[in-house]
């Protein structure tokens, strides 16, 4: 144990050095590694959310691909593409973007619903299917997307099915008067030529391994059955949270556990992440009726059940 914590901080002081000031942040995206989950960063432009993506993903020694989504880009610019060869009279596979161990999508929701889609079975199966062929993915996998809220013009709103696809949804937020301070001054400036691999594929396999052998006791376990139904129950949810959102929420509490430095959840694991696993995952009725997006508003709701839900002593 003391030794995976030991790599689990070093990770975080690694992506830290791009990223300052926002150790929950950084977190939070650590989390969603070691839980072998993808990752959605919505905020506002300039708040450091590409610089996240591409801190975590310097800090590993993994193949890392980044892709620009805008609204001309199309699902064989993503995937791959099959090419008539000529000398063989056979078609080959040309592998695109997406085969890489993290994979940054920037600015996910600036391109189509349909190219959005593409990314379906990569991110849920951990492969790619195309011309009756079905082409493995590296592993680990992590898909890192970044999206500017819907109020921005030119954005398009991700599908509930691919909202469901990432594990956690967090937002960056503005830094402290503080830290922005020390940014402003070049003291803290983002440098991200100076992050270097920190952990090897082996480690984080290992580290993921070791997620899963987290214990769950049974009053944890009720805690978070708890929640997951009273998303399903409550008046301002016409969709509450799937049994893939109770997944998602118990897997990322076993990582937060293991990023703690514990062989064993707690309540506040589960407490700590429900807004971040469950929030993107349920639909208001205001939205099922034609009203706006209230992203917001669902993390309302979400605070709401965990205030009404008791915590097991």
């Amino acid at each position: 144990m003391e030794r995976n914590l030991a790599s689990i901080r070093r990770l975080e002081e690694s992506i830290g050095q791009a990223l300052v000031g926002k150790p929950d942040v950084v977190r939070l995206a650590i989390v969603a590694l070691l839980a072998r989950g993808h990752l959605l960063i919505e905020d506002v432009p300039g708040v450091g959310k590409t610089t996240l993506a591409q801190a975590l993903a310097r800090s590993l020694g993994l193949s890392f691909q980044r892709i620009q989504f805008t609204s001309d880009l199309l699902p064989s610019d993503i995937l791959g593409i099959s090419v008539f060869d000529p000398r063989t009279t056979e078609f080959q596979f040309k592998p695109g973007p997406i085969f890489a161990n993290i994979v940054l999508a920037d600015e996910i929701n600036r391109t189509t619903p349909k190219t959005q889609s593409s990314l379906l079975e990569a991110m849920n199966e951990g492969q790619v299917s195309l011309d009756h062929h079905t082409h493995l993915l590296p592993q680990p996998f992590m898909v890192l997307a970044t999206q500017n809220p819907l109020e921005y013009q030119g954005t398009h709103p991700l599908p509930e099915s691919q909202m469901d696809r990432f594990l956690l949804r967090i937002r960056v937020g503005y830094p402290d008067e503080e830290y922005e301070r020390q940014i402003l001054c070049g003291a803290g400036a983002v440098r991200l030529d100076r992050v270097r691999p920190v952990l090897e594929s082996a480690a984080i396999t290992e580290l993921q391994k070791t997620v899963e052998a987290v214990r769950v006791e049974d009053a944890v376990l009720d805690y978070l059955m708890g929640i997951v139904q009273a998303t399903r129950t409550h008046d301002a949810l016409a969709l509450g949270a799937s049994p893939r959102g109770a997944l998602a929420l118990l897997t990322s509490a076993k990582a937060l556990a293991l990023a703690d430095g514990r062989a064993y959840c707690v309540p506040d694991d589960v407490k700590q992440l429900a807004v971040s696993a469950l929030a993107h995952r349920v639909i208001l009725r205001s939205r099922w009726d034609g009203g706006s997006d209230g992203s917001l508003d669902t993390e309302r709701v979400i605070r709401e059940i965990l205030q009404s839900v008791p915590v097991p002593r």
